[in-house]
């Protein structure tokens, strides 16, 4: 059997290849990109919503404790990333090149500040590294978009 961790792990860097490949593609059609911004910032999004609905579960298990946060303000936070991913859809790609990138920091910034104490030390650097190579893609994509 595959420890939980390794399995993370895998997932986890199965998990950048379309955003990778979407970053490639934008170099390779350099000037009909939009095809492959749309499908970037699609995928952004549905991943976005997967990691917001990680909080739900949680929430449900802290029952009245309110340690570090209440199951009210974890189910809140879900909601806010949730809905986050489906109005970024409905903006213009300039939008959604800022609501991603400031998306997925703050996302990482409740998991390593305020979730820390549920999560095991390899998630949250598992979750370092991926954030760190969703954002760089989230930049990349930015400077396409504003610079072309």
């Amino acid at each position: 059997m595959i420890a939980v961790a390794r399995l993370a792990f895998l997932v986890g860097i199965a998990g950048l290849i379309p955003f990778l490949a979407a970053i490639i593609s934008l170099f390779a059609m350099q000037y009909d990109n939009g095809i492959a911004l749309h499908y970037f910032y699609l995928y952004s999004a549905g991943i976005l919503a997967f990691m917001a609905g990680v909080y739900w579960p949680l929430a449900m298990q802290l029952d009245n404790r309110c340690y570090p946060l209440s199951p009210l303000v974890t189910m809140l936070l879900s909601q806010v990333f949730f809905l986050s991913a489906g109005i970024g859809l409905l903006l213009p790609t300039a939008a959604q090149v800022i609501l991603y990138t400031l998306a997925y920091l703050g996302l990482y910034f409740v998991d390593a500040k305020w979730m820390r104490v549920y999560w095991p030390d390899w998630y949250l650097r598992l979750r370092l590294g991926l954030t760190a190579v969703v954002l760089a893609c989230q930049l990349i994509a930015g400077v396409i978009v504003f610079y072309g």
